[in-house]
């Protein structure tokens, strides 16, 4: 019996790989798209940051500008009760009683104070 041989100038390529298209675009122009939309972020994350420090900045001289309109307020108030507490000595106890032995003014306290004893 005769062997059996290839046919005369080979046989014919085997088709073993799919040929489908490549999906999508190359993978170059994701970068570049991924770069530019980054770089867009971080200018705006940039100009957000830069908006808050002058919003803060405003904010401490607007603070700083009314610290003697405030400290002004306070005096007046601390005035009119030093008046008031000194009216109320003199009704109750019918002459000026000086508390301090100078004239010296001392900036009063008015802090609560537990009227009971809570620990011996």
């Amino acid at each position: 019996m005769p062997q059996d041989l290839p046919p005369a100038g080979g046989y014919e390529p085997i088709q073993y790989k799919r040929n489908l298209p490549a999906r999508g675009f190359r993978p170059s122009y994701y970068l570049y798209a991924v770069g530019i939309i980054m770089t867009y972020g971080f200018y705006k994350a940039g100009q957000g940051i830069r908006e808050m420090n002058e919003l803060a900045r405003e904010k401490m001289w607007a603070r700083i500008h009314l610290i003697p309109l405030l400290q002004a307020e306070e005096d007046r108030d601390q005035v009119r009760r030093h008046l008031a507490e000194k009216k109320r000595e003199r009704e109750l106890l019918g002459a000026e009683v000086k508390v301090y032995h100078s004239d010296r003014f001392v900036r009063p306290t008015y802090s609560i104070t537990p009227g009971k004893k809570t620990k011996d």
